[in-house]
């Protein structure tokens, strides 16, 4: 593993990279949607100041990579593991690995006992990659996005 990747903390200086990481893989495979452009343009108002949290993965300083832990409204799930997105130039060093392991880890800290996350069929190394982290397919429910077909929960200990 590369020594110069780091996971940190969102602040109000990634709010670029956290919107462009997002766009730059939802536009390759699907279109943006209403949910999308809310979340990505206010973050702050969306995930932070709901409860959520941000990491950023910097590669020698630079953002390459995001995922968010977001306050979950639906019954039996303190939070959703959310917006994830790697930079192309930035994909097969194990970033969103460390990305998913730091967000499950802040939903420990945070009390969840159950995560979940939904996706799309279509990202077939982002589903690999949640099943070897341990999260399980559930039965569907409700989605404001139309790209999901997969849903995922994790029970944490």
């Amino acid at each position: 593993m590369d020594q110069s990747i780091v996971i940190v903390p969102y602040s109000n200086i990634y709010k670029d990279a956290f919107r462009k990481l997002n766009e730059e893989w939802i536009t390759k495979y699907f279109n943006m949607e209403e949910m999308d452009r809310m979340v990505l343009y206010h973050p702050k108002e969306y995930i932070l100041d709901k409860g959520g949290y941000i990491a950023i993965a910097l590669l020698d300083g630079n953002p390459v990579g995001v995922c968010a832990l977001v306050t979950y409204p639906y019954h039996g799930f303190d939070f959703e593991l959310s917006k994830m997105g790697v930079s192309p130039k930035a994909q097969c060093m194990g970033i969103g690995k460390l990305l998913a392991q730091h967000i499950i880890t802040k939903a420990k800290i945070m009390g969840a006992k159950k995560i979940f996350l939904e996706s799309s069929r279509k990202l077939g190394p982002a589903i690999s990659l949640y099943k070897k982290l341990g999260f399980v397919e559930i039965d569907k429910i409700p989605s404001p996005y139309s790209r999901s077909d997969i849903q995922m929960e994790l029970i944490l200990k």
